[in-house]
């Protein structure tokens, strides 16, 4: 270990020579592998805002029971109390006329303004139902036996979408995971291999002064490191500045999407393409170097 930091000067000055050697490739190449770290930061921060979006919606599963008005204020009473009975549902309580207009106006923020061309209230009062969402076809089968029930709207069909999308979410994910991965080692590896081809007259005559293989070799380990991290933290602020974007155009048209904390989110991915980039860029340089040696 004291040999390494004693010699962290001359590997540094190497791998700025290897750089040096191919400038133009190896800029295209930090470039190009910001681009695809980029791309998977996206497509990591999608799988997890769906992640968030999916959980917080089926957390505050309900449905809503919209009664027979003409009925009397105890027998809304005593359908309130039926529901409760049933298994899976977590909560029940009544919401009146104003309350339903109220929620609306709060919904369509500014576009709020249509609802003040109608006379009179057009919302009618209903049953608000929170229920547990595994148990939903219970609850509906046993709302379809209560008597003073006009229509039962549930959000069956958007958690099925959101289901849905979070799976193709998380199946692209683990694509483009693998891509970036592929793509990267060949880069890097070929960014090695030609590093190596072109030093090899120094190589050869360090070998011949019995220098180790670890001491050639780390300067061209050190080069994938650097060039994968580099486009790791290019990927990281070209996405920090996307997601910045994003949730600006998502706050104002769609305010009630329950979308995680921006900052959490940009930490974490942060973390998850530092990483991958610096265990991708050792590895990919560990295949350059094993496939340049057995050439």
């Amino acid at each position: 270990m004291k040999n390494f930091f004693y010699n962290a000067a001359y590997f540094l000055k190497e791998a700025k020579t290897v750089i040096r050697l191919n400038l133009l490739s190896n800029i295209f190449s930090l470039f190009s592998t910001g681009l695809i770290f980029f791309i998977l930061a996206m497509v990591i921060s999608c799988w997890w805002i769906s992640a968030q979006v999916v959980k917080a919606i089926q957390e505050e599963a309900e449905i809503n029971v919209f009664f027979d008005e003409s009925i009397g204020d105890g027998d809304v009473m005593q359908l309130l109390g039926k529901i409760k009975g049933i298994e899976g549902v977590r909560e029940v309580r009544v919401v009146a006329e104003d309350e339903a207009y109220d929620r609306m106006a709060a919904i369509l923020g500014k576009e709020a303004r249509v609802l003040e061309f109608f006379d009179d209230n057009p919302f009618s009062p209903f049953i608000e139902v929170k229920i547990y969402l595994e148990k939903m076809d219970t609850v509906l089968e046993e709302l379809g036996t209560l008597t003073g029930i006009q229509h039962v709207r549930d959000n069956r069909a958007v958690l099925d979408r959101l289901r849905n999308i979070a799976g193709v979410l998380n199946s692209l994910g683990y694509l483009v995971v693998a891509a970036v991965g592929i793509s990267t080692l060949v880069i890097i590896s070929h960014i090695i291999r030609l590093g190596i081809f072109n030093n090899q007259e120094p190589i050869d005559t360090l070998r011949l002064l019995g220098a180790p293989e670890f001491f050639i070799a780390f300067p061209f380990l050190l080069v994938g490191l650097l060039l994968t991290l580099g486009g790791g933290m290019l990927a990281a602020a070209l996405a920090a500045f996307a997601l910045k974007h994003v949730y600006i155009q998502m706050a104002g048209p769609l305010p009630f999407i329950p979308l995680p904390p921006r900052e959490a989110l940009v930490s974490g991915m942060i973390i998850v393409v530092m990483s991958l980039s610096a265990i991708l860029g050792i590895v990919g340089s560990l295949f350059g170097l094993s496939s340049a040696k057995s050439n």
